[in-house]
C-alpha cells in the first residue's frame, strides 16, 4: 500500500503551526513519530509542539530527553493549542486519544491522521495510512523523504526507537525489507541499535521486574495451551510499586510457550474500565475480536478498553476469543 504524501507536502507549505498528538499510554512508536515529525517541521521553519492526554511513561522517558512532549492539563491547556494544522499520529481511534480527542474534535485546524493500524474512526481528517507497515515511525520517514528534510541524529534515534519497539526489535511477521532498509538508513543518520536496546530493555526498575513475576505467574491456560491469558490488579501495582505502563510487552512472553497461538493480558485500570492487550502468532485476525468490544489495531496485535470491571472483561473476551479460535468459549 503505497501512500500519497503531496496533499501533505502541499498542507506543510501552506501551514506555519501544527500540533502533534499521539493515543493514551503512548509507546516508542508515538512518542519517536511524534518526535521525528515535529523536529523535521522545525527544520522547515514551521512551529510544532507535540501535547499528548498522559506524560511519556517513564520507562521509556529516553527517548524525550529534552521534555518535548506536552501535557495537556499539566503544562497547556486547549486554550492553548489555537493551530493551523493538528496531526494524530499512530492510532486513528477516538477512544484512544483520552483527554486530547476534544481537542481533535473542537479544533478549527485542519486535521491530518498518520497511521499503521487497520481500525479507523472518522477524525474528520485527512488520512495517510498503511496498514501493510510494521509501524507509524516508517511512516514518518517517509513524510520527511516526501518533504525533503535530511535525517539527524535527533530524528533517526526516535524512529529507529519506533521501528525497533513496534517489530519486537526485529522478530515480528511485519518485518520487510524495507523495515531493514529504513532501520539502515536512521543508523548511517546517526541511531545507535546497541545504545537503544539498552535503554529499552536493560533499564528496567525493580518494580517492573517484580510486577513481570505477578503477571507471569497468574498466566492461564485455555483450549488445551492454545490460548494463554494473565491479568493484573490495582492491588498487584500497589505491591510492588508499578505503574501500568511497567506491563508493556509482558504478553509477548506468553507467545514464546510452545504450542500457544494467542495471548490475552488483563489490566485492571479502575473498578470500571479493564484494558485487554490480544496477541496472535497464527492467521488468528484478533483485531476482529477487539472489535467486538469497541477496540482494534492489527490482526496480529490489538488491544480493547473494556468499560467494565475486571470481572466482567476476563470472561467476555476470553468467550470471544476461543470462538474465534474455533472453541465454544470458556470460564475465566
Amino acid at each position: 500500500m503505497t501512500i500519497d504524501w503531496q496533499p501533505f507536502v502541499k498542507l506543510v507549505a501552506e501551514a506555519r503551526s501544527f500540533v502533534i498528538t499521539s493515543h493514551m499510554r503512548a509507546d516508542c512508536d508515538a512518542i519517536g513519530s511524534e518526535l521525528g515529525l515535529a523536529l523535521a517541521l522545525r527544520s522547515l521553519g514551521k512551529h510544532a509542539r507535540i501535547v499528548n492526554g498522559d506524560p511519556v511513561p517513564p520507562h521509556i522517558g529516553f527517548i524525550d530527553p529534552s521534555h518535548e512532549v506536552l501535557v495537556l492539563g499539566q503544562d497547556v491547556t486547549a486554550n492553548d493549542l489555537a493551530c493551523d494544522v493538528l496531526a494524530v499520529v499512530d492510532t486513528g481511534a477516538w477512544p484512544q486519544l483520552g483527554p486530547m480527542a476534544d481537542v481533535v474534535r473542537t479544533t478549527a485546524a485542519r486535521k491530518i491522521n498518520i497511521d499503521h493500524h487497520v481500525s479507523q474512526d472518522d477524525l474528520g481528517a485527512t488520512v495517510f495510512k498503511d496498514t501493510s507497515a510494521e509501524s507509524t515511525g516508517r511512516l514518518i520517514l517517509q513524510a520527511l523523504d516526501a518533504l525533503g528534510v535530511p535525517l539527524t541524529q535527533a530524528m533517526a534515534i526516535p524512529l529507529f526507537s519506533a521501528i525497533g519497539t513496534d517489530t519486537g526489535w526485529f522478530r515480528f511477521s511485519s518485518v520487510s525489507e524495507a523495515t531493514f532498509a529504513a532501520a539502515a538508513r536512521l543508523v548511517v543518520a546517526g541511531a545507535r541499535p546497541q545504545a537503544i536496546f539498552a535503554q529499552l530493555y536493560e533499564q528496567n526498575s525493580l518494580a517492573r521486574l517484580l510486577l513481570q513475576g505477578r503477571i507471569l505467574s497468574n498466566v492461564k491456560s485455555h483450549m488445551g495451551g492454545r490460548l494463554l491469558s494473565t491479568a493484573i490488579t490495582q492491588n498487584d501495582l500497589r505491591a510492588v510499586g508499578a505503574e501500568p505502563t511497567d506491563t508493556e510487552d509482558v504478553i509477548n512472553r506468553l507467545l514464546g510457550v510452545a504450542g500457544t497461538e494467542a495471548a490475552l493480558l488483563f489490566l485492571e485500570l479502575s473498578p470500571a474500565e479493564t484494558k485487554v492487550s490480544l496477541r496472535s502468532r497464527t492467521n488468528l485476525d484478533v483485531n476482529a475480536v477487539a472489535a467486538v468490544f469497541g477496540g482494534g489495531g492489527h490482526k496480529a496485535a490489538s488491544g480493547v478498553r473494556f468499560p467494565g470491571p475486571l470481572c466482567e472483561a476476563e470472561p467476555a473476551v476470553l468467550h470471544a476469543m476461543c470462538k474465534a479460535m474455533g472453541g465454544g468459549g470458556v470460564k475465566a
